[in-house]
């Protein structure tokens, strides 16, 4: 069976149809961490919190502790709930994973679990078979905007559509980042106000058009006189490095090579290969963004194979460099590798 949405589970969840457990798993943990919050909110009132509310690591309990924490009645109010994150740590042959097993087939009447997969693991059968298993994968850029923007409007700011976007190409896509970017935005700007790309600019500092992503494209179409322009630009942005740099781009390439060779096996259509890249990203849980799926679909066409091969040796090459030079050589390092990437188009 299939996962359910995070969609379709928050909207059960405002109708009052809450699931006696829940198996959250997925890469984003700013979308699992909502929706446990969505689930305490329906579940528990604020005042009897206190005392029917447990939030426990996997890692802290044992075979009695977690049958007490499932089991304990609730004490002021019909239900509670227990969070417990990282079951991805219990050994299959233990007493507490049989335990585990054993409540999920027989769930309290009294209790919510919560149990909330960490991101990097796969999704175990034995729990999502027995649960109502929700998965938290990257969402689509539409849906990204749409979280930024709903997330803006809780802050009492009217995020417009092309900031929103710039928001996000800023922080790579990072919900939790893009998060933490807004919250910023909200404490020096008045309620109610109209956020626009000039403000993203402004507070988060990072101009359109001058992001990681902008600098990654710019490479992979060969560009690279807009790279070197990119160059200095971006490496002084917050939180980013030439090491960051690098390795983003390594990312890049050795992910162009792999879909070029699937291209060129499979022979799909467009459509169908990105349909491919997105099942072996998913079944690998790599975390990626359909930003960067197409940007590799597009280069696959514009690199022979020997070229990204080349490509990727010189990134490797930079990479033993960046590790024996100081800050002020890094600059000179991702320069002259730029310099002998071929362009092989007209700058």
């Amino acid at each position: 069976m299939s996962a359910a949405s995070l969609g379709t589970v928050r909207h059960a969840i405002e109708r009052g149809d809450i699931a006696p457990v829940y198996y959250l798993t997925g890469e984003e943990e700013i979308l699992k961490d909502e929706l446990v919050k969505s689930i305490v909110s329906a579940a528990v009132d604020a005042q009897s919190r206190d005392f029917d509310l447990d939030i426990r690591m996997a890692g802290d309990l044992n075979a009695e502790s977690l049958h007490a924490l499932v089991e304990t009645p609730p004490m002021l109010a019909d239900r509670r709930v227990a969070v417990v994150r990282g079951p991805e740590q219990w050994r299959r042959n233990s007493k507490v994973w049989q335990t585990l097993v054993e409540y999920l087939d027989r769930p309290s009447s009294g209790t919510i679990l919560v149990l909330v997969g960490g991101s990097g693991h796969q999704p175990d059968k034995t729990i999502a078979q027995r649960a109502l298993h929700v998965s938290a994968d990257t969402p689509s850029p539409d849906q990204a905007r749409a979280w930024v923007t709903e997330r803006a409007a809780n802050m009492e700011l009217a995020l417009s559509p092309e900031a929103a976007s710039h928001l996000l190409s800023t922080v790579d896509g990072n919900l939790s980042h893009a998060a933490m970017e807004l919250e910023k935005l909200a404490a020096a700007l008045p309620n109610n106000g109209a956020v626009d790309v000039a403000d993203i600019e402004r507070f988060v500092g990072v101009r359109h058009g001058e992001t990681l992503s902008d600098w990654l494209d710019a490479v992979s179409q060969r560009k690279m006189r807009r790279a070197m322009e990119l160059l200095d630009i971006v490496m002084a942005q917050p939180g980013t490095s030439a090491v960051k740099m690098l390795n983003a781009l390594g990312t890049s390439f050795v992910a162009t090579r792999f879909t070029q060779a699937l291209m060129r096996k499979q022979r799909k259509s467009a459509r169908q290969l990105r349909d491919a890249v997105w099942r072996f990203l998913k079944s690998a849980r790599i975390r990626s963004t359909p930003a960067e799926v197409d940007r590799w679909i597009a280069a696959a066409g514009r690199w022979r194979a020997d070229e990204l091969d080349a490509v990727v040796g010189l990134i490797h090459h930079a990479d033993d460099k960046l590790k024996s030079t100081t800050i002020g050589d890094s600059r000179a390092t991702l320069a002259n590798m730029l310099l002998r990437i071929p362009t092989g188009e007209a700058q």
